[in-house]
């Protein structure tokens, strides 16, 4: 089965959010198969850093609506936003 590689902007609920303590909660929270491949942490305004995730998953119905799921259920995350998705 082929993978995708997932672009995705994670929001935190408030500049308080420690992005790296955000990133593990969310690894833990993916579904099988899913994992972190890097990050990066993005400015956005006001002192407000939004965390940009590039995450391996296999190719399957669906795209990336479970792992969508699982990271906005995760504790700390405001919203998200898909901003790519792309073979490998």
């Amino acid at each position: 089965m082929a993978k995708v590689v997932a672009t995705i902007k994670i929001f935190p609920e408030s500049t308080e959010v420690n992005l790296e303590k955000l990133k593990e909660k969310i690894e833990k929270n993916l579904p099988q198969g899913a994992n972190i491949h890097s990050s990066t942490e993005v400015p956005i305004a006001f002192g407000l850093k939004a965390l940009r995730l590039n995450i391996v998953l296999p190719e399957a119905e669906g795209g990336t609506d479970h792992v969508e799921k699982a990271i906005s259920e995760t504790e700390g995350v405001s919203q998200i936003e898909v901003e790519m998705v792309r073979r490998i």
